[in-house]
C-alpha cells in the first residue's frame, strides 16, 4: 500500500518524555514499567508494561475505575492494587489543553 492510498487522520512527530521504572511489590509481581509523557490524550500517561508488551492510555480517573487495571494488564486484585498505588503518583491530573 502506497501512501497515496491512505487516509490519513493525523501524520505528527512530538517530542516526548519516558520513564522506565521496574519494582516488586508485596506480592512479590515485578512490574517493569514504560511511563510516556506526551502532550496528547489530554495529560494521561501512555503505560507500557515491558513484559507484556501492553500499552494503555492510563488518567486518573481510569485508575478510579473499579477493575480497569486488573482487566488492561491482566493481574490480581492485590497486584493492581500495588500498580494503582504506583501510578496514582506519578500519573498526575488531567489537563485539556484542546480547550
Amino acid at each position: 500500500m502506497s501512501d497515496q492510498e491512505l487516509d490519513f487522520l493525523y501524520d505528527t512527530t512530538e517530542d516526548t518524555r519516558t520513564r522506565f521504572v521496574s519494582f516488586i511489590g508485596n506480592s512479590m509481581k515485578r512490574f517493569d514499567l514504560a511511563i510516556t509523557s506526551s502532550n496528547r490524550f489530554y495529560g494521561k500517561k501512555l503505560v507500557t508494561d515491558i513484559q507484556m508488551g501492553k500499552t494503555v492510555i492510563v488518567g486518573p480517573d481510569d485508575l478510579a475505575m473499579e477493575g480497569f487495571i486488573e482487566h488492561v494488564f491482566k493481574l490480581d486484585e492485590e497486584e493492581a492494587i500495588e500498580l494503582i498505588e504506583f501510578l496514582e503518583q506519578i500519573i498526575g491530573t488531567v489537563n485539556f489543553t484542546d480547550l
